[in-house]
């Protein structure tokens, strides 16, 4: 017995020190970003990680060089946006296909989900001409209205919704209630947890979204974040210490957000493994 639990803590042992090693190797390269942030031009290709003189003046330095603050605010803005309406047009087609009976659901439902098989790169270009043909170009509804849409969204909503038990709905149709409104105060307030997850995901993959906006905004004062510190690597010749500053500052908010959200998020993806 007392060799089995010996090699029992040998091995736990073993892994958290595994683990260890694992968690400091991930977070090895943003090490090396926030104190790259803080080092003059001349240290940043040196090996010693640590600056020799510390120089927290490369953060303000980045806004006076660009318009940093503005493309701050269009990252959140254009973030914020899409995912308000993916959450909303998502929760409305997994409505649809879970609570509605209608003649080709099921099969509708499927051709929706074969999207997901389809590479964004391969629909950019259609994405393109029609924002060319609805003079969108080089706007905040170019960038906004084609991820409003989320098949992805759609089938994790429906998911959720597909095991809220339907005598609600019946009960509810019973008071008179009409579709939107048995949607809208009876499931959409069960489906909280999926929409929080939801809502988690594309916030984030349209914070740092880069192919998109790169070839559809021109204008400096529509720039996001990724393609404002693009255009500032560029011009200004490669100051990496100022750029690692720049990045920290684009990092922030997510890592707020994550902590902030991840007890959301962790019961949120639970109830979908469990119920789905």
């Amino acid at each position: 017995m007392k060799k089995n639990e010996s090699g029992k803590r040998k091995r736990r042992v073993l892994s958290h020190v595994f683990l260890i090693f694992l968690a400091l190797t991930t977070l090895a390269p943003f090490l090396w970003m926030v104190l790259t942030s803080f080092k003059p031009l001349h240290e940043v290709e040196q090996l010693n990680p640590l600056p020799s003189e510390w120089h927290p003046e490369n953060y303000p330095e980045v806004f006076r060089h660009i318009p940093f603050a503005r493309y701050y605010f269009n990252s959140f803005f254009v973030a914020a946006w899409v995912t308000f309406l993916q959450c909303l047009t998502s929760a409305m087609a997994a409505f649809a296909f879970a609570r509605l009976r209608w003649r080709g659901r099921d099969i509708v439902f499927r051709l929706y989900l074969a999207t997901l098989m389809v590479p964004g790169l391969v629909t950019m270009i259609p994405n393109y001409t029609i924002m060319v043909k609805l003079q969108l170009l080089d706007s905040y509804l170019g960038l906004i209205v084609p991820a409003a849409f989320s098949a992805f969204g759609t089938f994790l909503l429906r998911q959720f919704m597909l095991t809220i038990p339907p005598s609600l709905d019946e009960a509810a149709a019973l008071d008179g209630a009409s579709h939107w409104r048995v949607f809208w105060d009876v499931i959409l307030p069960l489906s909280r947890p999926g929409l929080i997850t939801l809502s988690i995901f594309t916030f984030m993959g349209n914070y740092g979204s880069f192919f998109w906006p790169l070839i559809l905004v021109k204008s400096e004062h529509l720039r996001t974040l990724p393609i404002g510190m693009l255009y500032f690597d560029s011009i200004y010749m490669r100051q990496t210490n100022l750029l690692m500053a720049a990045s920290v500052m684009n990092i922030i908010p997510l890592i707020i957000l994550f902590v902030v959200t991840q007890k959301f998020l962790v019961r949120g993806i639970q109830l979908g493994a469990v119920k789905g």
